[in-house]
């Protein structure tokens, strides 16, 4: 199976953009002629397998590196560097550099920014004085469909860039990648931004649009509304553990660039230590019809597919089937590799969420979420401090804590974070002072809004029934993640009714229309608009893109497409600086320096 998504169903030409990025890399290759090393960032390989097949980068004479610090081992005589724009990559190039001239190796050097050049990588270049001998440009990647309605800017640290660096530059990323955006489909006509990053990139979306304006043409523009939604107007949904097939793939094995790493072992029993990577993404079928499931049925759902396959072939031997159902016959028997496939990931995943220790956090999110039993919460947490549990879990569950009782009063913050130190190490003297910047983890200094907030918007939901849902807190079986209810809220009827609940989340709110569509009436709601053809008028789905400023979770994006399945006015297509869950959320946070 591919790991590149089909494209096909999305709402909105991506494939065209996934199409140009793709032209844009190759005529790099293209402009350097004969064979090259093309030297990627870690991090970023990933990233462009979800744009370019490696076989194709290899017919335009690519040979393929990681980037290390370690010196270049390629008999290429032209080197290509593709990286972002940090300044640990440079030193790393500046080795290479430094080593070529050494070793009186002639090598012709390129080095290509993503998504642009940085003043501050140039400079450290000239410091290391190595900038001379690289010819320098930028391949505008801002944004990588992960699938048919999910586009990631791939920006790792936005969130604790913005909240702790006050390093706002992923800012303007987020706001280009819109204003790509709206290149090719129009201009936004109604925005709602809720928190202080939304609202920024709101305000520079407008400038970009005075300096470069897209063409405001009279078509309909595809997307009506544009909705900006900050990490941290809810920083409750990351920290609860996500219960869908795919947030939970996600919370155990870590889903990075549309695909998971897996032991051989566990879809093999026998394969034994190698690796294996599993694509994740609608083009696999059955992957999209339950990735969004809450997880407890999902293996009903499997058993059932394979009892009916099995069904089928008893049915097939004992009786003369007609050709056209051999052949229906057929294309259930091309679904077993991913049936297989899901089979063994299920039955993995299910010796995980059966242990105590999972089970027994889950009670204690759901207590904490319904503000009950605050002794019993604390206690908790203290015993799993104890313990030496793992830190991540320890932190989500701490951050939860406090950030359901606006932080922890001072003599039981103070306590807590002792004992953190004394059982993880002083050196996590820097992660608690980030948490604590972020206001993740803090002293208690208003009054608690959760309880207000949870049942002004039914956060808590009584009964719910996960395999035939009816809300979309079937995701965390219970719980309503409170973004997607802004959402809903925002999408349904405007943030008008709910400004008083609004104004008790962290950071301001918008709501504002932009450019000459602004003003055509089907366009001042949301509720969906029609474009005239000659005499007929054509009925059309309100298109509205939803943009998490510093990640969104996979149960996140399972309850908005839960929300569009229920709603037959809108569809939704999501954008993120990354998907994340609560551990790769809080990892640039902790900095440990043993």
């Amino acid at each position: 199976m591919a790991q590149i998504p089909n494209l096909d169903n999305a709402t909105i030409d991506l494939a065209s953009l996934r199409e140009q990025s793709k032209k844009e890399l190759l005529n790099i290759l293209k402009n350097i002629r004969g064979k090259k090393c093309l030297v990627i960032e870690p991090k970023l390989s990933g990233s462009l397998s979800l744009i370019v097949e490696t076989a194709l980068l290899k017919e335009h004479g690519a040979e393929l590196r990681l980037l290390s610090s370690e010196p270049l081992e390629t008999e290429c005589t032209k080197i290509v560097y593709l990286v972002s724009s940090k300044l640990e990559l440079m030193k790393h190039i500046s080795l290479h550099l430094h080593d070529n001239a050494s070793k009186g190796l002639q090598r012709e050097c390129f080095l290509y920014f993503i998504p642009r050049r940085s003043v501050a990588c140039e400079q450290l270049l000239k410091e290391k004085k190595v900038h001379e001998f690289l010819t320098i440009g930028e391949y505008p990647l801002y944004m990588i469909p992960l699938d048919e309605d999910v586009i990631s800017f791939e920006l790792d640290f936005a969130y604790k860039e913005c909240l702790v660096d006050a390093d706002t530059s992923s800012l303007w990323h987020v706001a280009k990648a819109i204003h790509k955006l709206e290149s090719s489909f129009g201009v936004i006509p109604n925005v709602r931004a809720k928190g202080k990053a939304s609202l920024c990139v709101a305000e520079i979306l407008d400038r970009m649009q005075l300096e470069d304006p897209v063409n405001t043409s009279d078509a309909v523009p595809e997307i009506s509304t544009l909705i900006l939604l900050d990490r941290e107007v809810d920083m409750v949904t990351p920290m609860c553990s996500q219960l869908t097939y795919e947030g939970l793939v996600d919370e155990f094995f870590h889903v990075n660039s549309g695909a998971v790493e897996l032991d051989a072992s566990i879809m093999d029993a026998k394969a034994e230590g190698k690796k294996v990577k599993v694509p994740l993404n609608s083009s696999d079928k059955l992957f999209k019809e339950t990735r969004d499931l809450n997880f407890e049925v999902v293996v009903q759902v499997l058993r059932q597919k394979a009892m009916s396959i099995k069904q089928d072939y008893a049915d097939i031997s004992a009786t003369n089937q007609s050709v056209s159902e051999l052949k229906d016959f057929v294309k259930k028997l091309n679904t077993l590799p991913e049936m297989n496939r899901h089979i063994s990931l299920a039955q993995h995943l299910s010796t995980y969420t059966s242990k105590p220790s999972f089970l027994s956090r889950l009670d204690m999110e759901q207590t904490i979420v319904e503000s009950e039993s605050y002794d019993i919460c604390f206690e908790y947490i203290e015993e799993m401090i104890h313990k030496q549990e793992s830190l991540f879990n320890v932190l989500r569950l701490l951050i939860l804590f406090s950030v359901t009782n606006s932080g922890l009063p001072k003599k039981q913050y103070d306590y807590l974070r002792r004992e953190l130190l004394h059982s993880y190490g002083f050196e996590h003297v820097a992660t608690l002072n980030n948490l604590e910047k972020a206001g993740l983890f803090r002293k208690q200094e208003l009054r608690s809004n959760w309880l207000t907030v949870k049942r002004a918007l039914n956060l808590v939901v009584e009964n719910v029934d996960t395999a035939d849902p009816k809300d979309i807190s079937y995701v965390f079986s219970g719980y309503a993640p409170l973004s997607v209810r802004l959402i809903q809220q925002a999408i349904r009827s405007g943030w008008r009714p709910i400004e008083e609940i609004l104004k008790l989340l962290p950071g301001p709110h918008l709501e504002t229309k932009r450019g000459a569509l602004s003003r055509i009436s089907s366009y001042e709601s949301l509720s969906g608009g029609s474009t005239t053809v000659g005499r007929a008028v054509v009925e059309r789905r309100s298109l509205v893109l939803v943009v998490f400023i510093g990640g969104v979770t996979f149960a996140e994006i399972s309850a908005l497409r839960f929300l569009t399945s229920q709603d037959l006015a809108h569809d939704v297509i999501i954008a993120t600086t990354k998907v994340i869950n609560g551990q790769t959320l809080l990892e640039p946070f902790v900095e440990s320096q043993v």
